[in-house]
């Protein structure tokens, strides 16, 4: 299977929202349950964000803000972003639920800043 590729950053100002798009085989998205990650400079990579059938799951910082959901179709993973702050500037990644090493792609930046 290809590598995940996550896109969608960007610059945005603080309160702002963003929609990051992942995009992989049909099989892995449809098969795995599938998680957002993200790493900040400096910092380990944490999860974000998870779908695994019908339920959702979420970081405690980003809960309330942050939305996941999968399109099967159209082989994408979506995380829409609203009420950004600084400290969500990282590069963000998508993978399976329980990540697997061949599938982590090069992420997609997000800065949030003035």
């Amino acid at each position: 299977e290809v590598q995940l590729q996550a896109s969608g950053g960007g610059l945005v100002q603080p309160g702002g929202s963003l929609r990051l798009s992942c995009v992989g085989s049909r099989a892995t998205l449809n098969y795995y349950g599938v998680a957002w990650f993200r790493q900040a400079p400096g910092k380990e990579r944490e999860g974000v964000s998870c779908i695994y059938g019908g339920s959702t799951y979420y970081l405690d910082s980003v809960k309330g803000r942050f939305t996941i959901s999968r399109d099967i179709a159209k082989n994408t993973i979506y995380l829409q972003m609203n009420s950004l702050r600084p400290d969500d500037t990282a590069v963000y990644y998508c993978n399976t639920w329980r990540p697997l090493d061949n599938l982590w792609g090069q992420g997609t930046q997000v800065t949030v800043s003035s």
